[in-house]
């Protein structure tokens, strides 16, 4: 991913597990989110955080140090994510047999598209939207009801996370 370009990114927990499922989990990643979106490496406009994987549209404006976004997001949740793993004796489940690592809590092949009209960012947005409602989750009854997803700040512009940023307002004019 380039910085200054805006991008739909999915990242997936190792082997689908659910480990996203619990909400101190998901907090975990709103935490690192609302840093990044505070030091200004990324805009964050959209974001759904399902059981076993995140979709986000989110543009990195800068290197966390030698390091892009994306790669600390996925760094620095994973630390956190085995932390409280191990808390729970639960971190063997992630286990790997790797020479650089002992853990994989993300899988390696996250997906980027980058989003370069308002009309793929409306598309990628309901894809977003409507994911909790979707499939064997089905975690809410309409895409505002789910509090993990930013449906509710598009609906009537209320923002509960404190970090979200208007896509449209990019793609104003066309």
């Amino acid at each position: 991913m380039s910085l200054g370009r805006i991008y739909f990114w999915t990242a997936t927990i190792y082997q689908w597990n659910p480990l996203l499922a619990s909400q101190a989990n998901k907090n975990i990643l709103l935490n690192y989110l609302g840093f990044l979106v505070q030091k200004d490496l990324i805009t964050l406009y959209a974001i759904v955080i399902m059981p076993n994987h995140i979709h986000l549209i989110w543009r990195l404006n800068k290197y966390n140090g030698s390091e892009s976004p994306s790669s600390s997001f996925l760094k620095h949740t994973a630390h956190e994510l085995l932390k409280e793993l191990k808390k729970r004796d639960k971190a063997d489940i992630y286990r790997v047999d790797a020479r650089n690592k002992k853990h994989n809590i993300w899988r390696r092949d996250s997906l980027a598209i980058e989003i370069y009209s308002r009309a793929a960012a409306r598309q990628k947005l309901a894809y977003i939207h409507c994911n909790p409602l979707r499939g064997k989750w089905r975690l809410a009854n309409t895409d505002i009801e789910y509090p993990y997803s930013s449906a509710r700040f598009y609906e009537t512009g209320v923002d509960d996370f404190g970090f979200l940023s208007d896509l449209y307002t990019v793609f104003d004019g066309e």
